[in-house]
């Protein structure tokens, strides 16, 4: 009985808190571990150890665990609504930019002051596709630790806009079947009918279940990705 209590007990701690995490976590917003501002990370952190004390500790209330978690992150939103009022403060915490490349020179006091090394500024060059410092015009290290870089003109892909060309706007295409489910909604935005889509399918021999994913851009083209048919 007292096991079988025990084992309940922390079956029901572990669901509580893996969906206050989330939830807290998702009231920090939506953004990526490396966008994080340190200040962002370090409350992520002590949310993470918090988290672990009331499936260790069974004897402490629940609550105990679940309140600091609130306060961390209560605080964390009244910080990043600081922030977004007060440009002196947004400094302060998230810290500025810093150009780290100036037109193909590296600027080693600036780096050496980030505390970035060569090696970094070289492996997320070629992340970049750029192999040649020359080529760079400004690199900049953002505050998530990433770079920002602007090539050199000479070195700048060409776009329709250089060649005098005139193209159509073109908008994100629209999922209209997902993983064999109609998205009527979308449908509706593109102006198509459900017996547009399944005359559409009939010429390709397909049913909608058969399909993983499909959509339609903004010429009115049909794009389809059939599911992996089982071997009977």
């Amino acid at each position: 009985m007292g096991d079988s209590f025990m084992l309940s007990n922390v079956i029901l701690r572990t669901i509580i808190i893996y969906l206050t995490v989330l939830i807290v976590m998702r009231l920090m917003g939506k953004r990526e571990v490396g966008q994080l501002s340190t200040f962002d990370l370090v409350v992520a952190i002590m949310i993470a150890e918090i988290a672990v004390f009331p499936m260790e500790e069974l004897d402490i209330p629940i609550y105990i665990g679940l309140i600091p978690m609130f306060i961390l992150v209560g605080g964390e939103i009244l910080i990043s609504y600081l922030c977004l009022k007060s440009r002196f403060l947004r400094k302060i915490i998230d810290g500025g930019p810093s150009i780290i490349i100036s037109n193909g020179i590296i600027l080693e006091n600036e780096m050496r002051r980030q505390r970035y090394n060569l090696n970094d500024l070289l492996a997320q060059l070629r992340e970049k596709g750029i192999f040649d410092i020359s080529e760079v015009k400004y690199a900049i290290l953002e505050t998530s630790g990433k770079i920002s870089v602007m090539p050199k003109t000479s070195k700048r892909p060409l776009t329709p806009e250089d060649m005098n060309l005139s193209l159509p706007e073109e908008d994100m295409p629209l999922p209209i079947i997902f993983d064999g489910q109609v998205m009527q909604q979308n449908l509706g935005l593109l102006g198509l009918t459900n017996e547009w889509l399944d005359g559409e399918l009939k010429k390709y021999d397909l049913r909608t279940e058969e399909i993983l994913y499909a959509s339609v851009d903004s010429q009115g083209k049909l794009f389809i990705s059939e599911k992996v048919r089982k071997k009977s």
